[in-house]
């Protein structure tokens, strides 16, 4: 598989990402090898940095466009679940 088809979208970057991290900390590669997946780590959080904002482009562009959603509680996913204040805490 060629490095392009193998670039994949948001999700296996930050996968890739976090192995680099993960393989770094370990600290048994040598220098050369460090300075390597460090590269490679920069500019896989570079991608991810820019996926991200496009998607919050696309989000703000859609918000512009139809407004926030009326029918979402403005608390979140625990007011709607019934998680609000009125539960028993001292």
């Amino acid at each position: 598989m060629s490095e392009r088809q193998g670039s994949g979208g948001f999700e296996d970057k930050l996968k890739a990402l976090e192995a680099l991290v993960e393989r770094l900390e370990d600290g048994e590669l040598s220098l050369e090898e460090a300075l390597k997946l460090f590269e490679q780590g920069m500019r896989l959080a570079r991608e991810c940095e820019t996926a991200l904002g496009k998607a919050e482009q696309k989000v703000q562009i859609l918000l512009d466009r139809f407004g926030a959603p009326e029918d979402f509680p403005a608390g979140g996913a625990d007011e709607a679940a019934g998680g609000g204040e009125d539960d028993e805490t001292p």
